[in-house]
């Protein structure tokens, strides 16, 4: 049976979604690896990447126009066919009743979301340094391409903020934003952008591979989807800490301008004044350079940051959707 699409239909379907997505993440984390469809992206992109290094060239001084007409039409392809996958599903979906609807599409959508996880990756790396300094830096190596041989204890912990801060917004508020805009194409657009972007949107050599114009498409792609979002992001953080957070707003701009990232500096620096603590990335930038050195308490409050501002975006989706629902 054929069920009447209606605007109270959609907003009621996308609002439950949110909400099962969100607590499957809590209940269950992540689905088995062969079940997951980031894997898949990833698998994909792993072996189209695999044959636009076979003709790329390597000295990344030199333009490679080939390359990247390679990876931009491999990039058009692997999207293209997660979309219409993802159209499919949630045409199938929008054909039921409304909270059936969101109870299917919360499932689809969860794998796209990964709050749980991303917390307690970062939280395994506080544990490690407190069994020793080595440790840690073993286990911030899971979740950063930098070198770590070299980091303190102090530099390990910026770095697994930064990484929850910089990830709060490729994983969760990010792939929600364009959810609610664009329903689960949208969601599952921007978790391929993102992760070709972390695979391919290198700006020169990366493990003997050179993705200086290979990976150009990608990176630019995930700058232009995570634009608004990562500004979005910023702004839930200084919410998530109240009057305090959002009195240093006006700081926010210059911090986060100091990266060079388009993007993920504006999280990170909110993350920073929020929390109070200097973040830096040796020779690179630092953020909030009148901050504190980060302890490991502060590793637990940037999750606490982390969560709020989820809440907050869910909050503000769910009375806008409500709106729509009664009409106005």
């Amino acid at each position: 049976m054929t069920t009447e699409f209606t605007p109270q239909h959609w907003a009621g379907a996308v609002g439950l979604a949110l909400i099962v997505a969100l607590w499957v993440d809590r209940r269950w984390g992540e689905p088995p690896v062969r079940m997951h469809p980031v894997v898949w992206m990833g698998n994909f992109l792993g072996r189209a990447g695999d044959r636009v290094q076979r003709l790329a060239l390597q000295d990344p001084e030199v333009r490679d126009l080939r390359a990247f007409v390679l990876a931009a039409l491999m990039w058009i392809a692997g999207a293209a066919l997660f979309l219409i996958a993802a159209l499919l599903l949630q045409g199938a979906a929008l054909e039921l009743p409304w909270w059936a609807a969101g109870v299917l599409m919360g499932l689809l959508l969860k794998p796209m979301l990964a709050l749980a996880m991303l917390k307690s990756e970062v939280q395994a790396v506080e544990a490690a340094l407190s069994v020793s300094l080595e440790a840690g830096r073993e286990r911030l190596r899971w979740l950063v391409s930098r070198d770590v041989t070299q980091l303190t204890e102090v530099q390990v912990r910026e770095s697994a903020i930064e990484t929850l801060a910089e990830n709060l917004n490729d994983s969760v508020v990010a792939p929600i934003f364009w959810f609610l805009l664009l329903g689960l194409p949208g969601a599952v657009l921007y978790r391929f952008a993102n992760t070709a972007d972390a695979m391919w949107g290198y700006p020169g050599v990366y493990k003997g591979q050179n993705w200086a114009w290979a990976g150009k498409w990608a990176a630019r792609a995930d700058d232009v989807l995570s634009w608004v979002p990562a500004r979005i992001t910023a702004v839930l953080l200084l919410l998530a800490a109240g009057r305090r957070g959002w009195a240093l707003r006006s700081t926010l701009r210059a911090e986060a301008r100091k990266t060079p990232s388009p993007n993920s500096g504006w999280p990170m620096a909110a993350m920073a004044l929020v929390l109070g603590v200097a973040l830096r990335k040796p020779a690179v930038y630092v953020l909030n350079p009148e901050g504190r050195a980060a302890q490991a308490a502060d590793t637990e409050a940037a999750q606490v940051y982390a969560s709020k501002a989820v809440l907050a975006q869910v909050a503000i989706a769910l009375a806008a959707l409500l709106f729509i629902a009664i009409g106005v």
